[in-house]
This record gives C-alpha cells, sequence and structure tokens, in this order.
C-alpha cells in the first residue's frame, strides 16, 4: 500500500514526514535507511510519523538517519505542530512523543513554538555512565595539560546532548570530534554534540554533530540544550537567539515554569507517497 509523505524542513534540518494515522507504520532499521539515504532515498536527516494518539491531537516518532528511533527532535516537531494546526484550523496542536507531550503554537507565517518541556539536568537523566555535576563534566578532547575542548555542559531535551563552548563555532572541531564525543563511555546512549560560541548575553552561535545524523544545519534539541548549558553557567541571559547554519532560531527557558520554548520556521517541500 502506497503511503502519503511530506519532505520538510525546520532550518534545512530536513525530514520525512510520514502518514500513519489510518495504516500502522513500523519501519526496520533498514528500510530507514534506505528513504533517509540520500543517493538511493527520498535523503533527510530524520524520518517521522504521525500517528493516532489517545491524549493528544497525534504521537509523533523520529528515526534517525542511521535508523535508531529516537525520542525528541525539535524541528521535526515544530513542522509537524504546523501540519497538525493547518489540517485543524487552529493556533495550537499537542503532539504525544516519547519524551512527554509537547504543545506547540503557531506564532506567525509558518514559524511555530514549541513548548519542549522541562529539561533534565540530573546525571541520570542525560543518561551519563558516572555520577557527575552537568553544568560541567570532566571530559576533555587534546592534551591533558592543554585541551582544546573541556568541561562541557551536559542536558537532556528528550534526547541527550553535551555542550562545548569554543571561541570560534565556525573553526571548532566538529567532524573531526563529534563522532568520537557521540560514541565516547560516559554516554551509553550515544549523545548529541554541540559545539557553542557565545556572542552576546542573547546571542549564541552554535554548531552540532547530531547522533546518528552526523552534521546537520540545524538542531532544534541542541539549540534548546545549548541556551540552557550556557545559561547554566551564567554565559547569556534566559532567552538568546541561536545561530545556526540553516538560519535562526529563538529559544527561552522560562523561569516562571522552567519550560524551554524554541520558535522558528517550518516549510514544506514537496510531497509524494512511499511504496
Amino acid at each position: 500500500m502506497s503511503r502519503p509523505f511530506l519532505k520538510m524542513n525546520g532550518l534545512g534540518n530536513d525530514f520525512v514526514v510520514v502518514e500513519a494515522r489510518t495504516a500502522p507504520f513500523a519501519p526496520s532499521a533498514e528500510e530507514v535507511r534506505a528513504i533517509a539515504s540520500r543517493e538511493r532515498g527520498i535523503g533527510c536527516d530524520q524520518l517521522v510519523s504521525i500517528e493516532p494518539s489517545g491524549k493528544a491531537d497525534a504521537k509523533v516518532r523520529f528515526w534517525n538517519a542511521a535508523g535508531d528511533e529516537v525520542g525528541a527532535c525539535g524541528n521535526a516537531s515544530r513542522c509537524v505542530g504546523w501540519l497538525l494546526m493547518e489540517a485543524a484550523g487552529t493556533d495550537r496542536a499537542v503532539m504525544e512523543t516519547q519524551g512527554g507531550l509537547l504543545v506547540a503554537n503557531r506564532a506567525g507565517d509558518k514559524v511555530v513554538s514549541v513548548d519542549m518541556g522541562e529539561p533534565g539536568l540530573d546525571w541520570r537523566q542525560i543518561p551519563l555512565a558516572e555520577e557527575m555535576d552537568t553544568r560541567g563534566i570532566e571530559l576533555q578532547v587534546g592534551p591533558i595539560d592543554d585541551p582544546i575542548l573541556h568541561t562541557p555542559g551536559c542536558v537532556s531535551m528528550g534526547n541527550p546532548h553535551v555542550v562545548f563552548f569554543v571561541p570560534d563555532a565556525e573553526i571548532a572541531p566538529v567532524r573531526e570530534v563529534g563522532p568520537m564525543i557521540e560514541h565516547h563511555r560516559l554516554f551509553p546512549e550515544g549523545v548529541n554534540v554541540g559545539f557553542a560560541q557565545i556572542v552576546g548575553r542573547d546571542r549564541i552561535r552554535l554548531k552540532v554533530w547530531e547522533r546518528g545524523a552526523g552534521l546537520t544545519k540545524a538542531c532544534g534539541t541542541g539549540a534548546c540544550a545549548a541556551l540552557v548549558a550556557a545559561a547554566r553557567r551564567g554565559l547569556t541571559d534566559r532567552k538568546a537567539t541561536l545561530v545556526l547554519d540553516g538560519g535562526e532560531l529563538v529559544v527561552e527557558w522560562r523561569e516562571s515554569d522552567g519550560h524551554v520554548i524554541m520558535t522558528g520556521a517550518a516549510e514544506v517541500e514537496f510531497a509524494g507517497t512511499l511504496p
């Protein structure tokens, strides 16, 4: 049976979004990799399914390009939130995910704000292999007496993130260090690796090596994690613009309830059907 999909992106972080509310969708890791392949398939950073939910407007599932199902994807949540609001003619949509319920609100023409909930800050929530202060964990890259990267912060946004603070994100060793840290023994479930340059109290330049996807143009949960990690260390205020390769996101770690609010664009590229 053919199944409709939309190719979408959030700041260039791209997705194949599959309609699965009328028939079950259970792709194998091999099938996910085939769809995600930019040489042989449709090509995407993540595969996303929209499924029935008894507690929200829809249940949303995410798989990275390597074929693994993951708990959260901020940019994809924004895209799906926009689709649900468009279909229902509303300005609000609630999505059920592995990481809990996410609420999307319309914030402009194809601009969506998503309440990503509270960040996980305990070492067991990341998770880490051993107890550490997640404001700055004991991890460094390079010589012991002169590391090129050290003492990153850790945050869970429904998926694990480690954030290194760097003087210049443009020359940060993302491709060299990202894969090594992604699979480091400290992170039993793997980890997304952020390289954040503090430009000002309200501005962060960010590059992210995504777990199972590699270097992408934007990472929504990575932007949220970077803002939280920076604010915890007093490097920024609780609201900032995150500048990624694909564009800008506004992220606020709300003081009133501790929730992280991410705002940015959602785009539809084309429609098709899966065989």
